[in-house]
């Protein structure tokens, strides 16, 4: 069983280096063609089900691959990308926003922290790995979820995190780790 994470296609919001979390904008063409590239790039992994996140550049990312590869996909809430708050749509250079990106406790003002995001997607990885036993599994999300997702199967220090992007239809492979899991109930809400 393995879980392969993959990358929307391109945005304009990518194209512009604004920061992207909750806003539902759509692929650019050149997001369209990186789907395709991913979609033939998915026939070589023996994926049996995809799932994705319900935004709007994920779920027509993982329509793309799904019907070229004959796969089901399935939306899944919890694939949602961070909510950066105040910072959604400036310019993902901005030093404000790149010093709160720094610190994973704290929430971005009217957002999320990266502490939140990772307990609800460690969750669902917890939960993929016990209703997928014997089935790979292809997550389509977004870059903060990417991101997320390999620090559940790999040690990283901050700033690798800090830094680590997955491009735009871009795919990884994970194989699960031998343990029951990384969240555990500590994550849950009370």
């Amino acid at each position: 069983m393995k879980l392969y994470a993959a990358r929307h296609g391109q945005t304009i919001w990518n194209a512009q280096n604004r920061i992207c979390g909750r806003t539902d904008v759509d692929l650019t063409e050149k997001g369209i063609q990186q789907a395709k590239i991913l979609a033939a790039a998915v026939e070589k992994c023996a994926v049996d089900v995809i799932l994705s996140s319900p935004l709007k550049r994920a779920r027509d990312t993982s329509q793309i691959v799904a019907e070229h590869n004959r796969i089901p996909v399935l939306v899944e809430d919890r694939l949602t990308e961070q909510d950066y708050g105040i910072y959604e749509g400036v310019d993902g250079k901005n030093p404000a926003f790149l010093e709160n990106k720094r610190q994973f406790a704290y929430r971005y003002p009217q957002g999320e922290s990266m502490m939140l995001a990772a307990c609800r997607v460690y969750g669902l990885l917890d939960q993929v790995k016990e209703r997928y036993k014997d089935r790979n599994v292809l997550i389509i999300s977004h870059g903060g979820v990417c991101r997320i997702i390999r620090t559940y199967f790999m040690d990283m220090t901050n700033e690798e995190f800090f830094r680590y992007t997955l491009g735009n239809g871009k795919i990884e492979e994970y194989e699960w780790p031998e343990h029951s899991g990384r969240a555990g109930e500590e994550c849950r809400k009370p």
